[in-house]
């Protein structure tokens, strides 16, 4: 029942907000995504990251006219994250390093120091301008991940019996004029294990393709071609991509970002939804049969068996390894194929 990795656990991925804007930024995928609606999953559309944008410990944005981007105890302010537009550098002020959240509401910043429950106002991250702390009421103060506009200020709760939701509030002291939303699907898609709230949690298993049997009596040498499916049947994932408007660079053709989503999925730990599998080295080109000539000697009354690993969501399939497993063991392998994940 984990649901979303925090923002603790995913480096480069964040919320921010101005108005009726709101994005999520995937810097480890290299995109972002804009939204005017979460809960309703409007006007989605996904851009690429600027390379000098990429990499930041929080995102942020402010007001009408700028998004800030802090990384270490630096902040990069640009009007643009796609281009990288009228940006310049600047250091946090001493006072305003070491938050574990950092967001833009009411035309102020806010940062959230989650160990002593409390939240700090200022009007610049650079002199620590007019500082004010707070007490996070009981309420906001288990966000996975923060963000605000001029109206209110929003944090994505973790899952419980309803799902993924996101509470919204005008004041994080006294939580009041509170509500509490759904993410829809399509955004849910795109947050970091949100594919296994919506296609089910991964599963990697051993497939039995063939038996090979020599029932004589005398010792026989068998050649012939295997035929099994190798690479990724991307029709099962890329639907997730059918409501969002991909306005990306060259870099991601159709389909990448689905196949970068996915590849993030199976990484992640079995209590996000993930198989913890690292599966870089195999074959993410569209899913086709592919023969194998194999020769095997085969003793009398003998069998071998013939498998290959493959992973999925829910009850689909979706990548299937090329690596073939022979055994005389009727009973599928216990190990795992792929290299661990390094989350």
């Amino acid at each position: 029942m984990a649901g979303i990795l925090s923002k603790k656990q995913t480096k480069g991925v964040d919320f921010c907000g101005v108005n009726d804007n709101y994005y999520i930024v995937r810097s480890d995928l290299g995109c972002y995504m804009y939204s005017t609606n979460f809960h309703r999953g409007h006007d989605l559309i996904v851009y690429s990251l600027h390379p000098s944008c990429q990499g930041g410990d929080h995102y942020l944005a402010h007001n009408d006219d700028a998004f800030y981007i802090i990384k270490g105890n630096s902040c990069r302010r640009v009007s643009n994250m796609n281009r990288d537009l009228d940006s310049s550098v600047f250091e946090l002020h001493p006072n305003c390093r070491g938050g574990d959240h950092y967001l833009s509401a009411y035309g102020n910043f806010y940062i959230i120091f989650k160990s002593r429950g409390v939240y700090r106002r200022i009007t610049d991250l650079s002199t620590d301008g007019e500082a004010v702390e707070y007490t996070l009421h009981p309420n906001c103060q288990d966000g996975l991940y923060y963000w605000g506009t001029k109206s209110y200020t929003y944090f994505l709760k973790p899952k419980d019996q309803w799902g993924v939701q996101y509470h919204s509030t005008d004041n994080l002291n006294k939580d009041t004029n509170a509500n509490t939303y759904s993410i829809h699907p399509d955004v849910l898609n795109f947050l970091p294990g949100g594919l296994a709230e919506t296609q089910g949690p991964a599963f990697g298993k051993w497939e039995l393709i063939k038996t090979i049997a020599n029932d004589s009596g005398t010792p026989i040498n068998w050649e012939k071609k295997i035929t099994r499916k190798v690479g990724y049947t991307k029709s099962k994932t890329s639907s997730i991509e059918h409501n969002w408007k991909v306005a990306m660079s060259a870099t991601y053709s159709a389909g990448t970002l689905t196949e970068s989503i996915a590849k993030f999925q199976f990484s992640v730990s079995a209590e996000y939804g993930g198989q913890s599998v690292n599966t870089d080295n195999e074959s993410w080109e569209e899913a086709t049969e592919m023969a194998e000539s194999v020769s095997l000697a085969l003793q009398p009354h003998s069998k071998m068996y013939v498998w290959q690993y493959k992973l999925g969501f829910g009850k689909e399939d979706v990548l299937f390894c090329r690596d073939l497993r022979f055994d005389d063991d009727p009973n599928h392998p216990t190990d795992v194929p792929l290299p661990p994940a390094n989350k």
